[in-house]
């Protein structure tokens, strides 16, 4: 009897329980659900949208449906004592943060309109300053749920200049295609690189602290990009020449490992030493902020950190790119890529067909002299890539050179190295379109960027002429890269098919007056630059 009464008591406890427990699954889902019709009614509701992050609650603005975030802090400002450190956390803040303004770029030369580049390039020079470690983000989300693919943008300028707020890296059209699209800040120049011995015996190395930049803004992505509809295992890094540069280093870098998923690079990569952007060591860095430091007469780390930026600034020397210091980047790209040991994710990457503005005021006699002496036994056949029987003809002969020799047998390298030790596909392009001028000094062709406003569907931020066909292609460009950001493939309905890179026919897509996938019209040239610096690399 007393054994049917506790089986009794038993079986009540336990339905009693599964009550409970179903009651915590009912809560749980109508928690959720309120959670996400309440970031739908944030986002959509034609009002400042706001949206809870890691660190407080920010507001943005709305446009067109899209929902625009732009300063956010992914960072300490690397200020004080935190100048020349790696970035660190931010601190949370009460209340909401307004969220509507760009922050300010990084200290750098101040930007003024030059050659081809009008101001839609250049960031707003009223706005610089070391507290610059800020990102904006664009998305037409509605939902947390939606899991839409991400773009963090990674900005040019020679890594001593630039920022997230030029008007041709706006979100806004790729935001519309259904991509979340992140720009961010880093720093630059000297503040962004600076090696120095005290500074090594602190933290172990030092330099490349605009790379550790990066990396803090991809984790910030990772930990908040979920609450913008975006999805942290969907996340593309991209980048315009310094940019691309910066996305080459990020794929051998270990601490950007599963921080990305596919990489695209614009006019830029780091295979290969050249005289323009030689390699160089923490050792030979080091010298130069011992003659930096020396330069400003300071004998210790806190007499450098406490001189006003403007003075750090004006100072000469001092490294102001990425160097190989063992613990940050471990070894050169060509190395890593050899062994295989890159992070293996799918490539979207290609150059302009001018790039490089390059002014060459020699005679025929004098190109051809210069050759011979520079490329010796190679000199002949250097002449039949870059031929050149008139004095017009030694000027384009000439920037085509540059441009193969700066950019494009850089970026085709990475291809052809992705295609040997990586399983992941690539995808290039070369960018034919010569950009209508407005003015003398902006007729240069399809110049160095110049692809930038068509890739993010952006022409109508840019003052120029602009063509029925410069429409058409920018709207087919940015449909390209948008698709590559969903898939890791850049086709879709409406596209001319854009296959694969395949080492034996080297075909690639060409954005020009026609989009075309055929055969590179300088694949010969690219493979000349190979030959010439790997014979010129051996010891």
């Amino acid at each position: 009897m007393d054994e049917d009464v506790n089986a009794v008591n038993c079986i009540n406890i336990l339905r009693e329980c599964l009550n409970i427990f179903k009651m915590k699954i009912r809560i749980f889902f109508i928690i959720q659900a309120t959670i996400c019709m309440t970031l739908t009614s944030v986002l959509s509701s034609g009002q400042n949208p706001t949206i809870t992050i890691e660190n407080g609650v920010i507001e943005g603005n709305q446009v067109e449906d899209i929902s625009i975030f732009k300063g956010i802090p992914f960072a300490a400002p690397p200020v004080g004592d935190l100048r020349w450190k790696a970035p660190q956390p931010v601190q949370n803040w009460e209340g909401i943060l307004d969220c509507t303004e760009f922050g300010p770029s990084a200290i750098q030369p101040i930007q003024r309109p030059f050659m081809i580049w009008s101001q839609e390039f250049l960031i707003h020079s009223d706005l610089m300053s070391e507290d610059c470690l800020y990102l904006n983000v664009w998305s037409g989300a509605t939902s947390s749920e939606e899991k839409r693919p991400v773009i963090v943008f990674i900005h040019g300028g020679g890594f001593n200049s630039g920022g997230s707020a030029c008007p041709v890296y706006y979100g806004l059209e790729m935001a519309k295609k259904g991509v979340v699209y992140v720009s961010i800040n880093y720093r630059v120049g000297v503040f962004g690189f600076l090696s120095h011995p005290d500074l090594t015996a602190e933290a172990g190395t030092s330099g490349n602290y605009a790379l550790l930049d990066m990396i803090a803004a991809l984790q910030w992505v990772n930990t908040n990009i979920e609450s913008f509809g975006g999805d942290p295992g969907n996340v593309s890094i991209a980048g315009s020449s310094a940019g691309a540069f910066a996305v080459n280093y990020l794929e051998v870098i270990p601490q950007a490992e599963d921080l990305f998923h596919k990489a695209i690079a614009h006019s830029g990569a780091s295979f290969w030493s050249n005289p323009r952007r030689p390699f160089q060591t923490l050792q030979m860095a080091e010298k130069e902020g011992v003659k930096f430091a020396s330069a400003l007469n300071t004998q210790s780390l806190e007499e450098l950190r406490e001189k006003s930026s403007d003075e750090i600034h004006n100072a000469k020397g001092g490294t102001r790119s990425p160097i190989i210091d063992g613990i940050i980047v471990k070894e050169d790209v060509m190395s890593v890529f050899k062994k295989g040991n890159q992070h293996d994710v799918p490539l979207l990457t290609g150059w302009t067909m001018e790039e490089i503005a390059f002014n060459s005021n020699n005679d025929v006699a004098t190109y051809e002299k210069r050759a011979n002496k520079r490329f010796g036994d190679m000199a002949e056949t250097y002449l039949e890539m870059y031929p050149a029987t008139t004095d017009e003809e030694v000027k384009i002969a000439s920037i085509y050179a540059s441009r193969d020799e700066n950019f494009g047998f850089q970026n085709y390298t990475w291809l052809k190295m992705q295609a040997e030790t990586g399983k992941s596909p690539s995808f290039w392009y070369f960018f034919t379109r010569e950009l209508p001028a407005y003015s003398t000094e902006t007729e240069y062709g399809a110049f160095h960027t110049g692809d930038i406003p068509y890739t993010f569907n952006n022409l109508k931020l840019v003052d120029r002429p602009w063509e029925k066909t410069d429409w058409e292609l920018s709207d087919a460009m940015s449909s390209y890269w948008a698709n590559f950001a969903k898939t890791g493939n850049p086709n879709g309905e409406g596209l001319v098919n854009w296959g694969a890179y395949n080492s034996n026919d080297s075909k690639a897509m060409i954005l020009g007056d026609k989009i075309e996938f055929k055969e590179h019209p300088f694949k010969q040239q690219l493979e000349f630059w190979i030959e010439y610096y790997t014979m010129i690399s051996k010891p």
